[in-house]
């Protein structure tokens, strides 16, 4: 049995020359992935353009009709930071789906990995930080939406906190929020997760990694969630440019196996998005995103055991 991957090329579309976020790793990603043997063609999943409706189960109508025709305005389009395209409302909605599809592989297969994902400073009415619509928030509506799932967890490892889900679901009691971020980063107003864990500039692999330990099996115990979705940004990493923590390769495999082994051997699914990572050593980078498929791989083998 292999575990599902979900890719689509619509994930890459061009950025002006320069720009800091690292549009080409999600095709290098799928490229790594095949030529290391992580995968083969025949195991990846490809998501279709996902139905309007499902989007406006999070974000308002006004601003996904305004985001998609390109009418939004100047100020709200700078706090995105993604200079507008057809191509790039295109590959949004496309990555929404692809999360989408990871979740409901992960319910049918215990396990999934999307090779995008994880865009959660996105808020009902406006995009920020790289995030134009929110797909994990978007993801735990459908599902819940179609009656494949109740109770959602949200375990957000990304550097930054994830306030836009946050926000979402702060009066909301089926999705359990948890975010494990930098205390002094973006953003720099936090909103309240349901559990924030803010850790302190330069933590190391083990420090992290105990913190980790001594929450998520308790919590796992107390939600009960019918799915985990789990954001796997890479920014903690000591290479990072925009992170501040200081782990290393080994402590971000050690995390992913941890974390993955943990849902897994207690039979809670698990959708995976890679989240954040920005570096200006591309091959670096794509490979940090890869050690997720990797320890998803490995700990996918052992439950077919």
């Amino acid at each position: 049995m292999d575990l599902p991957i979900v890719y689509h090329p619509d994930y890459v579309v061009p950025l002006p020359a320069g720009h800091r976020f690292p549009m080409p790793k999600f095709s290098q990603l799928y490229e790594l992935l095949i030529a290391d043997g992580v995968a083969h063609p025949l195991q990846f999943y490809a998501p279709e353009y996902p139905l309007e409706e499902w989007i406006t189960l999070v974000h308002t109508p006004e601003y996904v009709q305004a985001y998609c025709t390109g009418t939004l305005d100047a100020k709200a389009q700078r706090r995105i930071g993604l200079p507008w395209s057809s191509a790039l409302v295109n590959r949004t909605c496309i990555a929404v789906s692809g999360t989408i599809l990871t979740a409901k592989l992960a319910l049918s297969h215990g396990l999934a990995c999307n090779t995008a994902g994880g865009t959660h400073h996105a808020f009902p009415s406006y995009g920020s930080g790289f995030c134009i619509f929110n797909d994990l928030a978007i993801a735990a509506r459908v599902l819940q939406k179609l009656q494949l799932v109740e109770k959602v967890l949200i375990v957000d490892l990304d550097v930054h906190q994830g306030d836009g889900t946050a926000y979402i679901f702060q009066d909301d009691t089926s999705v359990f929020t948890f975010s494990m971020h930098c205390e002094v980063n973006f953003p720099g107003t936090k909103q309240k997760s349901d559990l924030d864990v803010p850790l302190p500039v330069g933590m190391e692999d083990d420090a992290y990694l105990q913190t980790l330990a001594s929450y998520l099996p308790d919590l796992l115990a107390e939600v009960k969630p019918d799915l985990v979705l789990y954001d796997a940004g890479v920014d903690p990493h000591a290479g990072d440019r925009l992170g501040k923590l200081a782990l290393t390769d080994a402590g971000i495999y050690r995390r992913e196996m941890q974390v993955l082994s943990t849902c897994v051997g207690s039979g809670y699914p698990v959708a995976c998005v890679i989240g954040g990572g920005y570096a200006d050593d591309f091959k670096s980078l794509v490979y940090r995103h890869s050690l997720l498929h990797r320890a998803a791989s490995e700990v996918y083998r052992h439950s077919w055991l």
